[in-house]
């Protein structure tokens, strides 16, 4: 048997269920067996990202839309729900109502948006960092030396962290024992923010890495492109990429003097150098997107592993590319703390031999909390404690923000948006974090700082023509569809209130969007609209925080009806498995 086909047999096990060198995954223990994970091999590594500053355990519903466009077409990660599943050998049926030993439906449940708001009930809410630590704690007792990854995203998306300016999860991170992290919302706090936080907090603690961060007038790096670590004799380089279209997608102007990319050349410089220096094993802990990361796998040399945040997508098994030097494994371990990947490595003869590879969703029913970590969270949590119970109204609907197009979520920021401003339109970003409520839950000030929390929140009002309202759409449309991944520079598609409009996604730029209709007529290409919109990244934009705008809208509303969401006709896509049916 020769390399390959030992990785992919490895793989096709794991993603069977069956646990290598170890006991059965099915045995009983913790959650019905779920967490009962020996260890193999001489190199574990364990890996979050995204959690976007949860500190709580939360709902968190995943896409029912995730097209895959080109090459992406019909692999992972565009696959929802029984397509999903399907592809990955998992069982897609629900578990029977009470059954919580059931870990095949409880797989489902994580990965998936299948009757979620049922599945979310029987099994609980997931993530949370005291639930975490003692997942983390669990496995690296049987795991010598191993090494906790973040991949960014992580001082970002509550009230407390941008209150703090990301004080409590940089604290809770070190608590937790993060070893190594790069970046992307975190350099929303300001670039002199991050270089504070890596000179002060992190000295001795914590690495930060980015192989892809220049100073803009030299071209100096800002932060070290890897670090080496040992581990039961094996020297292992981390490299870091951080997201590369950070200046693109948030404000420039907080990083100015930085410059971002992907910078391939520079990558496969860094891998040889890692190589050169004795590394036996290299991973690139990367906040690119996975599209990126398979692409990237394609065409650099020498990185046995790919770690990959960013898109949110949670994947239980890597995938494994070919390339140049051999192969590499890709994946991505979610979001919302709700994940944590496990990586075991067998290192021989300075080369990776085998591997075993597990996606652990973060139960908080099946997890004890964590006591010291608990303390930290509700200390910091203290003295915001009655802002953030608030409660603003009660949803009568399922709400949740995660799919290629508009969410219940963000159809309630819209119409708040649109009503509190008058406007005829409203854009609301295609942010992918945001947490989920189930029906009957409290809107809660805290929940609504879920959706909304970040350092430039002002709403906007503008005059926009019919052809600008075009412009902006088909760019959207294009960081999301294009078919390069490279030039996929974005999130999910911009959310559109009061206009309804057609999309082609595997249409050529400038072809994707028609049939603009406002209350059913065709939109002008001259006539002016009045737009509403928050988030903007031009510096010194001004206006009041959509968190109040939306709050106010909730306080008059009460109650919020089940919502009907406001979505594009889409061309083009029938038989696509990155679509629900």
């Amino acid at each position: 048997m020769n390399r390959r086909e030992f990785l992919n047999a490895i793989a096709a096990a794991s993603a069977s269920g069956m646990v290598l060198g170890g006991r059965d995954a099915r045995a009983a223990g913790p959650g019905g067996g779920l967490y009962d994970l020996r260890a193999s091999g001489n190199v574990h590594l364990l890996h979050f990202t995204d959690c976007h500053a949860q500190l709580l355990p939360v709902y968190f519903r995943e896409p029912d839309v995730n097209l895959g466009i080109g090459d992406a077409l019909g692999r992972p990660p565009h696959l929802v729900g029984d397509a999903l599943l399907n592809y990955f050998k998992l069982r897609p049926a629900m578990a029977p109502r009470g059954d919580v030993r059931d870990l095949a439906g409880a797989t489902a449940h994580a990965l998936t948006h299948l009757d979620f708001a049922r599945a979310a009930e029987l099994y609980g809410k997931t993530g949370g960092f005291a639930h975490l630590a003692t997942l983390v704690k669990m496995l690296r007792a049987d795991r010598p030396g191993a090494l906790l990854l973040d991949g960014g995203d992580t001082w970002q998306g509550s009230a407390t962290a941008l209150w703090t300016r990301g004080q409590d999860m940089i604290d809770a991170c070190k608590l937790l024992g993060v070893d190594v992290m790069t970046g992307h919302w975190e350099f929303t706090l300001g670039a002199r923010r991050v270089e504070e936080v890596v000179a002060q907090d992190f000295k001795g603690k914590v690495d930060f890495v980015a192989q892809n961060i220049r100073t803009a007038d030299f071209g100096d790096p800002v932060f070290p492109a890897w670090v080496m670590k040992e581990m039961n004799g094996v020297p292992v380089a981390i490299i870091g990429q951080a997201f590369p279209y950070t200046p693109i997608a948030n404000p420039r102007h907080m990083v100015a003097e930085w410059n971002f990319g992907i910078q391939e050349e520079n990558l496969q410089k860094t891998v040889n150098e890692a190589r050169a220096k004795g590394a036996a094993a290299v991973i690139l802990l990367s906040h690119n997107g996975m599209d990126v990361d398979l692409k990237m796998a394609s065409r650099i040399a020498g990185i046995d592993a790919i770690l990959g945040g960013h898109t949110h997508d949670g994947m239980p098994q890597p995938l494994i590319v070919n390339n140049p030097g051999g192969q590499t494994l890709v994946t991505n371990a979610g979001s919302n703390a709700k994940f944590l990947g496990v990586l075991d490595l067998e290192v021989r003869d300075r080369r990776v031999a085998g591997f075993r590879y597990r996606l652990l969703p973060v139960f908080a029913n099946y997890l004890k909390a964590d006591a010291e970590m608990q303390a930290l969270i509700e200390r910091v949590r203290a003295p915001h404690k009655e802002k953030l119970g608030e409660k603003l109204a009660i949803t009568e609907g399922l709400l949740y923000r995660r799919g290629n197009f508009n969410g219940t979520l963000d159809q309630v920021i819209l119409d708040a948006l649109m009503e509190v401003k008058g406007a005829q339109i409203a854009f609301s970003p295609g942010f992918r974090w945001g947490t989920s409520l189930l029906p009957g839950q409290a809107i809660t000030m805290d929940h609504l700082m879920d959706q909304t929390a970040i350092t430039y929140p002002h709403v906007t009002q503008n005059e926009f023509t019919g052809a600008q309202i075009k412009t902006i759409l088909e760019d959207v449309a294009d960081n999301l569809f294009n078919p390069d991944p490279y030039y996929q520079q974005g999130g999910d598609m911009v959310r559109v209130g009061g206009m309804t409009y057609a999309c082609d996604p595997a249409a050529k730029m400038g072809g994707r969007i028609s049939d603009m209709r406002l209350a059913g007529k065709p939109i002008e290409a001259d006539r002016k609209y009045k737009v509403a919109g928050w988030a903007p990244v031009a510096e010194g934009a001004a206006g009041e925080p959509v968190w109040d705008v939306v709050a106010g809208y909730l306080r008059a509303k009460k109650v919020v009806r089940p919502v009907k969401l406001n979505l594009p006709r889409l061309t083009g896509v029938k038989g696509n498995p990155g679509m629900a049916r």
